[in-house]
């Protein structure tokens, strides 16, 4: 037997999610801090307005004095999930809001940036205000279901670590 069959071969995840997640817990960081600094950095993470996640989160963290590292990790894997929702998240807008719908072919919304620019920005800012709305109401319901959900698994899995049953070097 070689010495590389007998390493454990880590997912992306594994290596990119969980052990950070541990490390974070070996540190002392408290399981409910840490679920909420998760859950904040998902919720977040999902927001419509493209490019403000970072610096909300880190301003949420902050603020309510979470855990930043856990928070920004958070956001950026939710990163995939924040590009699939904003469509979602402006229709459903535009539903709720009773708003014009949003043109999806790319010669609507080049035609309308030709003909009338200023009303396509202003229709473009009603859409995204009508989607953070939307997302923000998901928010305050998710962000504590998501926090409360996950603190028993991280009181666990705290346990765990604390036993050495999750090393953060294979062999140690």
């Amino acid at each position: 037997m070689t010495p590389h069959s007998s390493t454990p071969q880590h997912t992306w995840v594994y290596r990119r999610v969980a052990l950070p997640i541990l490390a974070l817990l070996r540190r002392g960081a408290s399981p409910q801090k840490l679920a909420w600094s998760l859950a904040v950095g998902l919720l977040i993470g999902i927001n419509p307005l493209l490019g403000s996640t970072t610096v909300v989160c880190l301003a949420v963290a902050f603020v309510f004095r979470l855990n930043i590292a856990a928070s920004q990790l958070a956001n950026h894997v939710a990163y995939p999930l924040q590009l699939a929702l904003v469509i979602p998240f402006i229709g459903l807008g535009t539903r709720i809001f009773h708003t014009q719908a949003m043109p999806l072919s790319p010669s609507q919304l080049l035609h309308a940036a030709h003909t009338a620019p200023v009303a396509l920005i202003r229709q473009l800012w009603l859409w995204e205000w009508h989607a953070l709305i939307l997302w923000a109401a998901l928010a305050s319901i998710a962000i504590p279901a998501v926090a409360l959900t996950l603190t028993p698994f991280l009181h666990r899995l705290l346990t765990r670590v604390q036993h050495h049953q999750y090393p953060l070097i294979p062999g140690t």
